[in-house]
């Protein structure tokens, strides 16, 4: 099967995409991998070459990464069913399945696991608020939205997806616009500032249509592709998975978190800390040596505090 990659970043973030291209190539993975962008091209992205619409960065001598500026108003987190549908219509017509990781993703396993995953289907992980019933009052809520503007409501679903991943089968693309037209109508509406990812007022005011998430979780109600999916230990918000490891919110992110400070605040380095750092240095080089060293001094001394000053679990 014919698969490629894509993510999104603006300003810090590329360390994330570093460290997801690093941990996807030395899990197997090769070929393209396709970023969005805005502001800047990473320093790390040395010697580019100019594409059709592109600039390619190679990692390996048999992967590349294609950096694509993005001028979108919009925030990264609501474009990504519209690059997404960019790529498989304009870029990369030739693939049969495209994923889309967040860049604060890390990848826990060979990539043929996921070019048979998609093969079964959309796949998706579940996200830390992950039983979510047909009857819960917000997806109820976001029926009748769906409903009251024209969207029939075509299965239940009882589980709530994380959007900071997502493959997509050819066949099964129709969802990208569909998650689109959902933010659009959205907006219209009132429910949604594509600007502003975390409007807290919209979470909590009827229909809670809060942020992408929601919308893709309303898209999946909305059809009938099939989907195979993972639980929260696919992203590890729970123990057990042997997947990939997302860095999400309140989390201070790994490549700016300092190690030791924060575990003589009682919180140790996480599962994914430990894996950014794993895949933070090869093939793409995203610091100096000296640097690098002392990360991971960082790193192994946090994690001796934390084995002593873990805060216990609530």
């Amino acid at each position: 099967m014919l698969t490629t990659v894509c993510t999104i970043f603006e300003k810090h973030y590329h360390y994330g995409v570093g460290a997801l291209a690093n941990s996807l190539y030395n899990h197997g993975f090769r070929g393209v991998v396709w970023v969005g962008y805005r502001g800047n091209l990473p320093p790390w992205a040395k010697s580019v070459k100019d594409g059709e619409g592109f600039q390619e960065f190679s990692v390996a001598e048999d992967c590349v990464i294609r950096f694509v500026k993005l001028a979108t108003p919009m925030h990264f987190a609501f474009y990504k069913p519209n690059f997404m549908w960019d790529l498989l219509e304009k870029y990369c017509p030739e693939v049969e399945a495209l994923f889309y990781f967040d860049p604060d993703i890390v990848n826990k396993c060979c990539w043929n696991f996921y070019e048979n995953w998609v093969s079964r289907g959309i796949t998706l992980c579940g996200d830390s608020w992950y039983l979510v019933p047909a009857n819960h009052p917000r997806r109820l809520a976001w029926k009748e939205f769906a409903e009251n503007n024209g969207f029939p409501c075509e299965r239940q679903l009882d589980y709530h997806y994380n959007s900071g991943f997502i493959g997509v089968p050819r066949n099964y693309k129709s969802i990208l616009s569909l998650w689109q037209k959902l933010i659009e109508v959205g907006e219209m509406a009132g429910y949604v500032d594509s600007k502003d990812l975390y409007n807290q007022d919209l979470f909590y005011s009827y229909p809670y249509l809060y942020g992408d998430q929601t919308y893709l979780n309303l898209a999946l109600m909305l059809s009938q592709y099939p989907l195979s999916t993972l639980g929260p230990e696919g992203m590890d918000f729970i123990p057990g998975g042997t997947t990939m490891s997302h860095a999400t919110v309140p989390n201070v992110k790994p490549w700016r978190k300092k190690l030791i400070i924060s575990a003589l605040d009682g919180n140790s380095p996480t599962a994914t800390d430990k894996l950014y750092w794993k895949h933070a240095q090869a093939p793409i080089s995203l610091y100096s040596p000296t640097t690098y060293s002392w990360k991971k001094f960082d790193l192994r001394v946090g994690s001796a505090i934390g084995r002593i000053t873990r805060r216990p679990a609530m």
